[in-house]
């Protein structure tokens, strides 16, 4: 039984070994590991913003073929219009492993030179990088006056902020900032309310103009009511005035004696035909 056990662990374990050397050659080789760093950021994109708030391969400067990996769609000057031009935040993705395997290794071996050049051999490439990057993908006011630098662990993030200087000479001389998979999700999340903001701001200024209209719709409604209130008044006293008179007339024929209803009829008729042979003569 327990030699059963260990054979059962020992294929466990060859198989946990094949996953490593798999992954290993994954990440060894250039291209796919470009792709696995675009892949983590698209997967960051996708959680924390919208399909409409940042679009992939952008070419951010006019004329110009280099398409950056993605890129964050600002509102321009004239936020306003829904044909004004966006401005772009471009954002590139790294990984430079084999710097970063060489500074561990020498890590682990304690070595301190070993460090010390595999940590500068990191921040040249990540100068490097930078400048690339600016070089390529940053053309204000199509873009804006700064772009960022994904890194896609956080060690990797980590080891290059512990580099003296290195994060505030990338961003002064080259315009770029670092940041690695939590840094990056607070600025979306930034981003992210900002563009709530912008939103409720657009809806207000809709609100607003729909109150201006109600308020103008409302100033013809109060004059067309003011007119019919004249209007009814005019009635009111053109009624108490006829009923003035009614009893006028009424106290006046007090005294007369009322003729039974046919025979005032009758002569009701007579009337009006009178009336009607003086009007043909």
């Amino acid at each position: 039984e327990r030699l059963e056990q260990v054979h059962k662990g020992l294929g466990e374990m060859q198989t946990l070994a094949a996953g490593v050397g798999d992954l290993k050659k994954v990440l060894g080789n250039v291209k796919t590991r470009g792709t696995w760093g675009e892949v983590q950021l698209e997967a960051l994109l996708e959680q924390l913003l919208t399909a409409e708030q940042y679009a992939r391969n952008v070419a951010t400067r006019p004329g110009s073929g280099e398409r950056v990996e993605f890129a964050i769609r600002l509102p321009g000057r004239e936020a306003g219009r829904r044909d004004a031009p966006p401005v772009w935040l471009p954002i590139d993705a790294k990984f430079p492993l084999e710097d970063y395997q060489r500074l561990l290794e020498a890590q682990e071996r304690a070595d301190p030179l070993a460090v010390e050049a595999a940590a500068k051999a990191l921040e040249t490439r990540l100068r490097d990088e930078a400048k690339k990057i600016r070089d390529k993908y940053v053309e204000p006011p199509h873009t804006t006056d700064f772009a960022i630098l994904y890194l896609p662990t956080e060690g990797l993030y980590a080891e290059a902020l512990r580099r003296p200087g290195l994060a505030e000479t990338l961003q002064r001389d080259h315009r770029i900032t670092l940041a690695g998979p939590t840094t990056l999700a607070a600025l979306l999340n930034s981003l992210q309310m900002g563009f709530r903001t912008l939103a409720i701001e657009r809806r207000s200024s809709e609100v607003w103009a729909v109150l201006g209209a109600v308020k103008t719709e409302f100033g013809k409604f109060g004059e067309a009511l003011d007119a019919t209130r004249k209007k009814l008044e005019l009635a009111t006293k053109s009624i108490e005035s006829a009923g003035v008179r009614t009893r006028q007339i009424e106290r006046k024929l007090k005294g007369v004696e009322a003729l039974p209803a046919l025979d005032a009829q009758a002569r009701l008729g007579e009337l009006a035909e009178i009336e009607t042979s003086d009007e043909e003569n």
